[in-house]
Order: C-alpha cells, then structure tokens, then sequence
C-alpha cells in the first residue's frame, strides 16, 4: 500500500491540474471501489469549483466550493493519470508498478479553467480504493480521521507526545509505530528505515522506551527526528519506486537508492561503525528488515 511520501507526491502532483479548476462532470464507470459510491456523488459534485487538493495521513482530501469534501484513498493499486489533448503524466511514485490498462479507469474528472480541459482519471485493477464526501466542517469526526495521531511531519509529534502513548505498552515498538492512533501515515518502509537510523531494535517493547517517570528515554528521543527526517527525504525524492513510475516532471524518485534496510536483506549496514548484516524477520505478517548488531536499543 502506498505510503504518506507517496500519497504527497500525488498530491504535489495532482495539485496544479485540479486545484483552481471547475469539476464539470464527475463520470463514475461502476458502481464502487472497496465501498459503493456517496448517493448522488456526481450531482453534489458536478459544476463546483476545486479549491484546494489536500493530504491527510494516506488519504487525498479534495475541497469543493460548496463545503465538501471528496475524501480519497489509494487502496493497494490506485494510481491517477492526468491527461489532456497533448500529454498523459501519472503523478507518484510506487514500490509496487501501477495500472494502465482502460479498463481498471473507475473515475474520471472532466475539468476546465481559463478555457483549457483536462480529465483526471482514476485506475485501480483491484479497487481496494474508495472515494466517499464529508461535510468539510465536520472531516475530523469522520471514522476514517476521528482517530488518527499526529502527521510525522507535523508540530504535534515529539518525544513526549510518543512517551504518553507507549507508557506501559508491551507491545513492540514497530507494530506501535505502525498504529495509525499514535502517527498517521507511517508505514513499513518508512519505520523500519526510521528504527534502524535511531538504533533501535523493532522487537524490543515501546514501553521500555518510555523512563519511570513517564519521560521519553533517549532512544525515543532519538526516535523522532529519525521519523521526520525519513518521511522528509522520501517526500523530497518523489516518494519510493523500484520500477518505472513517473512523477509529473518525467523523473524518477530515487530514495529506494537511500533505503539502509529496507529490501537489503544480506547486504552490509550502512553505519559506518556497524560490520553487521542487515536481516529480514516477520512481526505479525510484515517482513521487517534491521541490523541485529546495531539495532540493540
């Protein structure tokens, strides 16, 4: 499933066809993805304005000028095409290679500013996708948001935010990483690269970083920065690719080059001060790659 790096480049990349532009037909190729689509969807949608192209955790938020909001998610194989009368562009960049073929397009945006045309389009051969409208007044109370932690790029997540959650927890600290009620977004990739730049073992139990006295130990505060500035370096590249996907511009994202565990099974650590091997584990059925001889803490 994509993650948060990916989901923002898709953004970034839908953002200058779709924001400013007039959504003049909304045209819906079956009757649902993972989940049937909102009664009427086209007609609350249709002649409205799009003001501004959105990202919360994995979900793509589009607001419309009549107070809603389109929430989408990717599912497992969901991609988006812009095209026009001279040129198709796919925005985001994918581990996993994503469709093309016609017949997986469930969704197309018709839209027009200044007299141009574009559609949008939406492709998913296994529609584990969906598409659902809010009210945006009320888009933190929906289910998919209402309980979802801090962005790990935002201002709220800090050591001691994380303290508070993982106090007491034997749970192990990559699995409550990958909880979306303690950080939305984060996803395996991304905490395992996480884990291994702060040293820390994915096995070892998220209380165990947390002092007596409900203060965060040093490895979580080393933790923290390790989140941002994974997730920040990721989104800088364009998401992670192991095959050919394109953003926008033609280009690549190249930080599947910077992964220092991920999918390195074998391969040396890449802390200078580290001659360990990287290995691969299971933790409730995800392939976890460390280095068992740095990643003690």
């Amino acid at each position: 499933m994509p993650e948060l790096p990916e989901v923002e480049t898709v953004r970034r990349g839908l953002a200058p066809a779709m924001e400013g532009s007039r959504l003049e037909r909304l045209e819906l190729r079956r009757a649902d993805l993972r989940f049937p689509f909102p009664a009427n969807f086209a007609g609350q949608t249709e002649t409205h304005d799009i003001l501004a192209l959105g990202r919360r955790a994995k979900y793509l938020l589009i607001d419309l000028d009549n107070g809603k909001t389109i929430i989408a998610h990717l599912g497992m194989s969901g991609s988006y095409r812009v095209e026009n009368d001279t040129a198709t562009t796919t925005p985001g960049d994918f581990h996993i290679p994503r469709g093309q073929l016609s017949q997986h397009d469930h969704v197309i945006f018709h839209l027009s500013r200044n007299g141009e045309r574009c559609r949008v389009i939406y492709n998913d051969p296994r529609r584990f996708g969906f598409m659902k409208l809010v009210e945006r007044a009320a888009l933190e109370d929906d289910p998919s948001f209402f309980s979802l932690g801090p962005e790990p790029t935002g201002n709220t997540l800090d050591a001691d935010f994380l303290a508070s959650r993982f106090a007491g927890k034997t749970q192990a600290i990559k699995s409550a990483l990958l909880d979306q009620r303690n950080i939305a977004g984060l996803g395996n990739i991304y905490v395992c690269e996480a884990l291994w730049r702060a040293r820390l073992s994915p096995f070892r139990a998220a209380g165990h970083l947390v002092t007596a006295k409900g203060k965060p130990a040093a490895g979580l505060q080393r933790l923290v920065p390790a989140i941002r500035n994974v997730i920040a370096e990721a989104i800088d590249a364009g998401g992670s690719t192991l095959r050919d996907h394109r953003k926008t511009d033609g280009t690549l994202g190249y930080f599947q080059h910077a992964f220092s565990v991920y999918d390195r099974t074998g391969t040396a650590c890449r802390h200078q001060d580290c001659n360990g091997t990287i290995t691969r584990a299971v933790q409730s059925g995800r392939s976890t790659f460390y280095c068992p001889a740095c990643q003690k803490g």
